[in-house]
C-alpha cells in the first residue's frame, strides 16, 4: 500500500478566501460558558454565570444563535439546509 500525499501553499490562501471557506454551506457549533455570552452575542439578555451553553455561528465566525443544547443547535443548522460540525 502506498501513501498518497497533499501538498497544500498556505501562502497562496488569503485571509479574505478563508473567510468565505463553507460560506452558506456549513456552520460550527461551540459550546461557551454564559459569561462569554456578551462578548458573542451582545443583544442577548444577562444570563446567570456558570451556565453551558451552545453557540451556532456560520462559516465566517458570524453568530447565528445561543441555545442550551447541543441538539437544538444543530437542528437549528439542519433547518437552514447547513452541514453543522463541532469545534472544541
Amino acid at each position: 500500500m502506498s501513501e498518497v500525499g497533499t501538498t497544500f501553499d498556505t501562502a497562496s490562501v488569503t485571509t479574505e478566501a478563508l473567510a468565505h471557506l463553507g460560506e452558506g454551506l456549513i456552520a460550527y457549533v461551540k459550546q461557551v460558558r454564559s459569561e462569554d455570552v456578551p462578548g458573542l452575542f451582545p443583544q442577548a439578555p444577562h444570563i446567570a454565570p456558570g451556565l453551558k451553553l451552545f453557540a451556532l455561528h456560520a462559516a465566517d465566525g458570524t453568530p447565528i444563535m445561543l441555545t442550551d443544547s447541543r441538539e437544538a443547535a444543530i437542528a437549528n443548522a439542519w433547518s437552514q439546509e447547513l452541514q453543522a460540525v463541532s469545534v472544541h
